[in-house]
């Protein structure tokens, strides 16, 4: 060993040393790799070192790194020597940057450009895409590959007469150095874009909501008709534990950056100006675009939200965020810290603590069959802690006639103002399956107060929480956004403006009515939000948005073990649901927390479940590798274990131990 790379008289080298070549990328792709002698002790630091010292060009290399094409990976540990990596003199190494330029279309439909790491796993990648973008908890999101479009093929003429795509360029502008703490943090978001002129641009495509896009461009984005539609997309997620490079991404191609995980954690106005502005943006999307359900009054609601989101942005209203940023620190802290602390008096406190409240009402029931006809039969209901008794009347006592357990159940609603129709749907967990039942409610003050009460149930929550009553809060506030409001001024006021319904409702429902039809039903929606301030507007929107049945629901399609048929698993942020294909049922459903373990075959790719009471389920993915499914799962879980007082600590690699699987970094 000590005599390796000695010469001889002969001129041969005498010991184990051979010859490496490594191109680098500054040269160009046509020029000759760079040879070097090394030996298999030589450390990875060592090598790097004698090739920066024969390259002509001199520049500061401290981002640059090996990158083995054979292998479809980078030798990034340079303590480790060439035997232990196992480099051979057959090797193809590319010297070259960690950090490239990649272009990312945002939730907002904006592409941006900045730098990104190729190397580290795509959760790093994200953290360091968040912290330009000042988007806390990255934890939440991650980059998807495009659609590939099959319609793609077009005429020359065509592609020359169509624009190309606006890309904002942040690369010159980088996020601020310091903690964690200081980049997400301050009170107006990504602060430091705002410095130039260009920064303010950019801040804008980030924080601001972007006029609508033509009716044109929204009737050739692609829209899911079905369940197998929905489950299409999710194998174009990339593997959070493995790098950009070594799954085909090159430099300056186009990702989309998507929010993953359907559990925002801490939303706060005062410090997610962007990340609000975003998620806002993915729901109008999802809602435009058909990827998730709703009725004809929550359209409308939507529609008016749009609307006047749209008409306070233009107006500049953005700008004020800021200027309420520059209020006195210590002031908003003990504002925010008045909102959060629970319980302020101690009588209700006591209260609390000794008894529970108790919900008592004459409603309607209705258990759905097959074959048989929607018949409500009235009942007189009591809601104690988490269980509903039903008896035949006020005076009844003894063993109630029904009685449901809600705990762990699904609850969703079934609401129609303008018929009068205030129902809530159960699917309670039972050994068969699940048991779906129907609750009609006479009024909307019935229906806030037992849906409010249904919820907190479901996430094992009793009325005694102190959030029943923001809950129920929040419940009022969505049913009189949905409101038919007569108010003839704001009606005559907004018609001056020139609403582009094409842009606000979704392809059904602009071939369902006219826009003549459509336009009054918009402008009676938006009384109801017209005095909304431009933040609180999107949140009542992403509020909206998270109250319809489907949200947070992403599809698989997947063979069960045993089954000869295929099925949809559904996973959402508590739950996994099996869904006929078909007909589109609910046939069972799992809680996370019921939930052992989990594991993934990797030979025969098959996904592996344990519950409580001896419930294994088995299945392996049709449409989408079991890498992401389990990634899902993981990632849900991970999601469940944050808590206020770590509300800016990511545990980064109990993330990976959740999601990364035998590929893990």
């Amino acid at each position: 060993m000590a005599l390796g790379g000695i010469k001889t008289s002969s001129g041969d080298y005498v010991g184990a040393s051979w010859e490496l070549n490594i191109g680098v990328e500054e040269l160009g792709p046509d020029a000759a790799p760079i040879t070097l002698r090394v030996t298999g002790d030589m450390h990875i630091g060592g090598v790097i070192l004698n090739l920066v010292e024969k390259i002509e060009i001199k520049k500061n290399w401290s981002d640059h790194g090996l990158w083995w094409e054979q292998k479809n990976s980078w030798v990034l540990k340079t303590n480790w020597t060439l035997d232990k990596c196992g480099i051979q003199a057959d090797a193809k190494l590319l010297f070259t940057t960690q950090h490239k330029s990649l272009q990312l279309k945002l939730p907002n439909m904006k592409t941006v450009r900045l730098k990104a790491s190729f190397s580290s796993p795509v959760f790093r990648s994200i953290i360091g895409i968040c912290k330009i973008l000042s988007i806390r908890h990255p934890e939440e999101l991650s980059l998807l590959k495009p659609a590939e479009d099959p319609n793609q093929k077009k005429k020359k003429k065509d592609k020359d007469n169509e624009s190309e795509e606006e890309v904002v360029d942040l690369e010159s502008l980088t996020a601020p150095t310091g903690s964690q703490n200081q980049r997400y943090n301050h009170p107006s978001g990504a602060h430091y874009l705002r410095d130039t002129p260009e920064g303010e641009a950019g801040y804008r495509i980030l924080a601001v909501s972007q006029p609508n896009v033509s009716p044109e461009v929204m009737a050739k984005m692609n829209r899911p008709s079905s369940l197998t539609d929905k489950a299409q997309v999710h194998n174009r997620w990339l593997d959070s534990s493995r790098s950009l490079m070594s799954q085909g991404i090159n430099e300056n191609d186009k990702l989309l950056l998507r929010f993953k995980y359907f559990s925002f954690f801490d939303l706060d106005p005062k410090y997610d100006v962007v990340r609000i502005n975003q998620l806002y943006e993915q729901a109008r999307w999802a809602v435009l675009l058909e990827e998730i359900e709703c009725t004809e009054e929550e359209m409308m609601m939507f529609a008016a939200l749009q609307y006047h989101i749209n008409k306070r942005s233009q107006s500049g209203e953005a700008e004020e965020v800021h200027k309420d940023s520059e209020l006195d620190e210590v002031e908003a802290a003990l504002s925010t810290l008045e909102v959060k602390l629970e319980g302020s008096n101690p009588k209700d406190v006591l209260d609390s603590i000794t008894s529970i409240p108790e919900l008592r009402d004459n409603l309607k029931l209705f258990r759905p069959k097959k074959l048989t006809l929607k018949a409500y039969k009235q009942y007189w209901f009591i809601f104690k802690e988490m269980t509903i008794s039903c008896y035949k009347s006020q005076d009844t006592f003894g063993e109630p006639i029904h009685q449901m357990h809600l705990k762990g159940c699904e609850v969703a609603p079934d609401v129609n103002i303008a018929a009068q129709k205030f129902c809530i749907k159960l699917l309670i967990p039972a050994p068969e399956g699940m048991t779906e039942v129907i609750i009609r409610c006479e009024t909307e003050e019935q229906y806030a107060k037992w849906m409010a009460a249904c919820r907190l149930a479901a996430k094992n929550k009793t009325m005694a929480d102190s959030s029943y009553t923001s809950e129920v809060q929040s419940i009022r506030s969505f049913l009189t956004m949905q409101k038919v409001n007569s108010n003839s001024q704001v009606t005559s006021d907004a018609n001056a403006e020139d609403i582009n319904t094409k842009s606000l409702v979704s392809i059904r429902y602009q071939k369902k009515y006219k826009v003549k039809q459509l336009t009054p039903r918009i402008l009676e929606a938006y009384q109801n939000v017209a005095q909304l301030a431009l933040t609180e507007t999107k949140m009542k929107f992403i509020q909206a948005w998270q109250s319809l049945p489907e949200f947070g629901l992403s599809y698989f399609v997947v063979r069960f073990k045993g089954c000869k048929k295929d099925e949809v698993l559904g996973i959402a942020p508590n739950r996994l649901i099996r869904i006929d294909l078909n007909v589109g049922d609910v046939v069972k459903m799992w809680r996370f927390n019921n939930m052992r373990q989990w594991n993934v075959n990797w030979d025969i790719r098959q996904v592996a479940i344990e519950f409580d009471e001896n419930i294994n389920i088995a299945f392996s993915c049709l449409t989408a590798g079991c890498k992401i499914v389990h990634e899902y799962i993981g990632g849900y879980i991970f999601m469940s274990t944050r808590s206020k007082d770590q509300s800016e600590t990511l545990n980064e690699e109990l993330f990976h131990k959740l999601t990364g699987g035998h590929e893990a970094l």
